[in-house]
């Protein structure tokens, strides 16, 4: 394996991983040798004999584990999002390994002994050597032996079992999938869409990671949105008893490191700081979503003409939204092709603000054919950084969408930033790409998420781009939303694919006159998830749960939003956020940010929208600084005051 590519560092530009070279034998000798040298040189740093300082005790952590970042970064990044039965099993074999070397790292007595001994009057420094310090705290360098012993073994297997919990999503989502025999059952749905979903004479429709399948809100058939709601909402059963499990694991854990529960272990680490900051915002939207929630039920049922169930009311809250604003979602779809949208609006919108420029590298190549690179360029020409997109959805591809690193930007290592979005838009059969107006607002989030990691201007990478608090991390993403209904972008990027006509002026004006409608549905649902995850979490140590569905059921029961025609946006047995992907006690991140956000984009339209001296502004005092501020601080730098709750609230039409 001498030719293993993770052995040294990337030759392309920027260093992009070279995904052409790289094959699955690749993976476990890389893990291997990237540990083994891993432990080997911090082993050498807390052996050092030479007082310890800031540059060979935390800069030389910083410096360490090169091969291992690079495996890992790309390893995972291909599990999410082309994945194979190959990379499935290096998954179950390495991850309860990278957790057992993070503990030999964070509970290494002699190493822990040494980093508190540091001190520097650098600022940037002086955050960094806190952040580490809060890391070794919160892994559990301070407990006793016995102690340390039994995190250990609860690490191991919370590692196995989120990766067991994502594995099984991932083959429910075709596994589960509704299949027919018939087309007409499908009806609909455009031409195109069923085209693309035949397979052996059959009509195969898989799941999309959230409980609402976007097909609800078209398929005419009642019984065949039924069946789908039904598959959606039952999908990956034994997710219910691995839910329970790492809940249960996650209260022993936190109790061990000295807190009630999980949801205060997560939040001490966050801008909220305590569990009762979240209660006391989340209690404040729950009242006026199930109020407009039960309104708009109410309307439903008047379109309908008959008692509607869950499976009805995005089909039904289609037809009422064309009734009363004459807005038919699928009329849009045509305006809306992929490469215009992120050529004259998502990059354009970057280029007006910001003064950057995107420039298509066909010559790289990303870990699918689907992949496209992009070169970015700030104003004066310089190299900021590469983008790389991947749009379309894949049976071995991990529902939703997201933003992942491959390359961190730090002046220590003078790299630039290699960041990715991921989406999931149905690929035609022929033809263009066009999007619903829902995945045209994806693609400006996701981007703003790239933004933040493109911007990043600082020197370790333990604070690079998006690496801030997780409900902190939705801020900018959410943010960039703004631009999609800007004037000057919508005009540039929604022309008909065909006739290159600008949308109707008509059709925006309905657009933006909908905002509001079906906001109950949206926000209730999304509380619903995020109080199940807090309910989950809240949970005390050697609480146990019986039946994970009758625990789901009473949870929602008892926060007041026990609504059935609304479930939650994710259930337990799919709510891979919490059990899979970081987000365990920060669902609620999502509502917290768009507070910052909605107090951004008020700043921003008070300062005269999209303008370079906006988008310096907001670069400059936020994007840049990844986490190597305060975040709050970095927030209040560009806002001028603190966050408050109104205006989320008027933009929700929820006071």
């Amino acid at each position: 394996m001498a030719d293993n590519p993770f052995f040294a560092p990337s030759s392309l530009p920027y260093r992009l991983p070279p995904f052409a070279e790289i094959r699955e034998e690749h993976y476990l000798p890389a893990f291997e040798r990237g540990m083994a040298e891993h432990l080997a040189e911090v082993a050498a740093i807390a052996g050092d004999e030479d007082p310890p300082t800031f540059d060979n005790t935390i800069a030389a952590l910083e410096r360490s584990g090169r091969i291992l970042r690079r495996t890992a970064t790309v390893f995972f990044s291909v599990a999410a999002s082309n994945t194979s039965d190959a990379v499935m099993e290096i998954e179950k074999r390495v991850s309860p390994e990278l957790t057992r070397h993070n503990d030999a790292i964070l509970l290494d007595r002699a190493l822990w002994a040494r980093v508190k001994r540091v001190t520097t009057d650098d600022p940037e420094q002086a955050w960094l050597l806190e952040k580490y310090r809060e890391d070794f705290v919160r892994a559990g360098a301070d407990l006793t032996e016995p102690e340390q012993d039994r995190l250990r073994r609860l690490n191991q297997e919370l590692s196995k079992l989120a990766t067991e919990f994502s594995q099984n999503l991932l083959r429910a989502s075709t596994e589960s999938a509704l299949v027919v025999e018939d087309a007409k059952e499908l009806d609909g749905l455009d031409e195109a869409t069923v085209r693309s979903l035949e397979k052996d004479g059959r009509y195969v429709l898989p799941l999309l990671n959230f409980t609402n399948q976007p097909a609800l809100a078209q398929l005419t058939d009642r019984d065949v949105r039924r069946r789908l709601f039904e598959l959606s909402v039952g999908r990956a059963p034994a997710n219910f008893g691995l839910a329970v499990r790492m809940a249960t694991l996650r209260a022993e854990r936190a109790a061990l490191l000295g807190f009630p529960n999980h949801a205060a272990y997560v939040v001490a680490d966050q801008t909220a700081k305590t569990v009762e900051a979240v209660e006391e915002m989340l209690g404040q939207l729950v009242g006026p979503a199930v109020r407009n929630a039960e309104a708009e039920a109410e309307a439903l049922a008047e379109q309908a003409g008959f008692a509607i169930e869950p499976w009805d009311w995005s089909f039904y809250a289609e037809k009422l939204r064309r009734a009363r604003y004459d807005l038919d979602a699928d009329a849009m779809r045509p305006y809306f092709e992929l490469d215009r949208v992120y050529r004259d609006g998502v990059f354009k919108a970057a280029t007006l603000l910001y003064g950057v420029t995107f420039t298509e590298r066909p010559d790289l190549t990303g870990y699918h054919a689907d992949v496209r690179v992009f070169e970015v360029f700030d104003e004066d020409g310089s190299a900021l950084g590469l983008f790389l997109l991947d749009p379309y959805a894949r049976a071995n591809k991990r529902g939703g969408a997201w933003m992942n690193n491959l390359v961190d930007q730090s002046f220590l290592f003078d790299e630039k930033p290699v960041v990715m979005n991921n989406l999931n838009i149905t690929k035609p059969a022929a033809g263009p790409t066009l999007l619903s107006y829902d995945e045209v607002n994806t693609a400006f989030h996701e981007f703003g998420h790239a933004l933040h990691g493109l911007f990043s201007h600082v020197r370790f990478p333990r604070v690079s781009g998006t690496k801030v608090p997780r409900d902190f991390v939705e801020y900018p993403s959410q943010v960039n939303e703004m631009w999609l209904t800007w004037p000057e972008i919508l005009e540039s990027y929604a022309r008909h694919h065909e006739t290159g006509e600008p949308m109707p002026a008509e059709l925006v004006e309905k657009l933006k006159a909908a905002e509001r409608f079906n906001q109950g549905f949206k926000t209730l649902e999304y509380l619903a998830a995020t109080l199940l995850d807090w309910a989950w979490h809240k949970l005390q140590p050697g609480e146990e749960v019986a039946d994970a569905e009758a625990f789901e059921k009473a949870a929602l029961e008892a926060a007041g939003i026990a609504f059935a025609l609304v479930p939650p946006r994710y259930r337990t047995n799919y709510f891979m956020h919490i059990f899979s992907g970081g987000y365990s006690a920060g669902y609620y991140s999502y509502i917290w940010s768009e507070v910052l956000d909605a107090e951004s984009v008020e700043w921003f339209k008070e300062n005269g929208g999209l303008k370079r001296a906006n988008g310096d502004h907001f670069r400059r005092e936020l994007l840049s600084r990844g986490g190597s501020v305060d975040p709050l601080a970095s927030f209040r730098a560009f806002r001028g005051r603190e966050a408050g709750i109104r205006p989320l609230l008027e933009r929700r039409g929820l006071l």
